[in-house]
């Protein structure tokens, strides 16, 4: 039988979208309150009841909030305390001290890479600025040869690597395993991070020439943990998540591990518990043996939580939108034609978050938004696995991160620490966000078709 488009309902979606794109772009409103506005401007179009419309936000919002805004909060706990230790710099030394000056440009890119993964974008960014401008004004090179590496580093594990808010949002409303999440960011994040990295750094450093800002006194720590208990404490997590989702995998027979076992695997390894430990941990480790005060741990760790509440509260509105899309069945309709007209939903949620992004700016309702909108047609696919799902939120992340702009608060933190003009940002950043995007697309695609 031959899938139609039912008109009505497309008309629904799209003018959903719509008006979230101009809520946010010409009326400046919340982005959570236009999420909301657009999934009820949906649900009425499509022809659901006041009721029905109250029920689905509440679902939607329930089913989503219940295990991100858990996981989302721990990180951010888990993150303040690694960056009030002096966890990044110590990182940045490390690598610097191993790779040589020759090759600090992939020291960086590595040291962004593993950075991003317990602190957020901005702050690490912010936080490892300073050994940008020194590298710098000991070799006299251009800035961007070492902060275009640092920065698609960040970029990339921002994006795709849990416990990062980002990826975890897309992979709860998509119901993507996280150990497996992990596991395809790591994959196609390191050749990603080489090309628009160093690579390309390599280049653009050579047309553009940058120095860093004359010295101004910094505030520095008397001390910094060993690099060795940086990586291990930041492991812990990580490790935890993918080694519950080998061991409970195929790849491992059921025979080989008793179920008694498996199940404080599967305890040990949820997000929420691996995120609980590591948390208890860089609190004793980092915090009270290094005689950090615990008034002064309780300050940093609640400070914490205030820029991950917009991020949940985004992830929850997304949660609705995808409800809405599930009840009104315009989500089947749409996945049932594209499935006909040999449409990969891989490439359908690439362009569909990188068309969100290029419109309104911010990768984090772009990834959002384009994972509500695929959420109901992976829904319907009966031989979608995990693995599937996993790199359904890698590529949604891709076209996520696709040519920051001037709508983009990246693009002006880049431009303002870099001392660099709006024709520069977009000669650098902007171009490196692209081919970001277009590389770990291929990759993704590449992988799909391999497994």
């Amino acid at each position: 039988m031959e899938a139609q488009l039912d008109i009505s309902l497309l008309f629904s979606v799209l003018a959903g979208i719509v008006v979230l794109l101009i809520l946010i772009l010409k009326c400046k409103i919340q982005s959570f309150i236009a999420l909301l506005i657009a999934s009820i401007v949906v649900g009425m179009l499509a022809g659901m009841s006041p009721s029905s419309i109250l029920m689905t936000i509440q679902e939607g919002m329930g089913n989503t909030l219940g295990f991100v805004a858990l996981v989302i909060g721990l990180g951010a706990i888990f993150g303040s305390i690694l960056e009030y230790s002096g966890g990044a710099e110590t990182l940045a030394q490390f690598m610097l001290l191993k790779f040589g000056e020759k090759r600090a440009s992939w020291a960086l890119m590595l040291t962004g890479f593993l950075v991003a993964i317990p602190v957020f974008f901005d702050v690490a960014f912010i936080i490892l600025v300073p050994i940008l401008y020194s590298l710098q004004r000991k070799t006299k090179k251009s800035l961007l040869l070492y902060a275009i590496p640092l920065l698609a580093g960040l970029a990339i594990t921002h994006s795709f690597i849990p416990p990062t808010p980002g990826p975890i949002a897309v992979a709860d409303i998509l119901t993507a395993d996280l150990g497996w999440v992990i596991l395809f960011g790591v994959l196609v994040g390191i050749p990603t991070a080489t090309v628009c990295g160093p690579i390309f750094a390599n280049y653009i450093s050579k047309k553009i020439h940058v120095e860093a800002p004359k010295i101004t006194a910094n505030e520095t720590m008397e001390s910094y943990p060993a690099v060795s208990l940086i990586l291990a404490i930041i492991g812990i997590p990580i490790g935890l998540i993918v080694c519950n989702t080998v061991i409970n995998s195929p790849l491992v027979s059921d025979n080989l591990i008793e179920e008694n076992i498996k199940q404080w695997i599967r305890f040990i390894g949820n997000p929420i518990v691996a995120l609980i430990l590591a948390n208890l941990i860089a609190w004793y480790v980092l915090g009270v043996r290094r005689k950090v005060s615990r008034e002064k741990l309780l300050d940093i760790t609640s400070r914490s939580m205030g820029p991950t509440g917009v991020i949940i509260l985004l992830t929850g509105a997304g949660g609705v939108f995808k409800q809405v899309l599930v009840n009104t069945s315009i989500g089947e309709m749409l996945a049932n034609y594209f499935s006909q007209i040999g449409v990969s939903i891989l490439v359908f949620g690439f362009f569909i978050s990188a068309i969100i992004r290029i419109l309104q700016g911010s990768a984090t309702v772009a990834m959002i938004t384009a994972a509500g909108i695929t959420a109901p047609l992976v829904m319907v696919q009966e031989n979608f696995t995990e693995i599937d799902k996993a790199l359904l939120v890698i590529i949604i992340a891709s076209g996520a991160s696709i040519l920051s702009h001037v709508n983009d608060s990246g693009f002006w933190l880049v431009s303002k620490y870099l001392g660099i003009n709006e024709k520069q940002t977009f000669q650098s950043w902007t171009l490196m966000t692209t081919i970001l995007a277009f590389m770990s697309f291929v990759i993704v695609l590449g992988i799909s078709l391999i497994i």
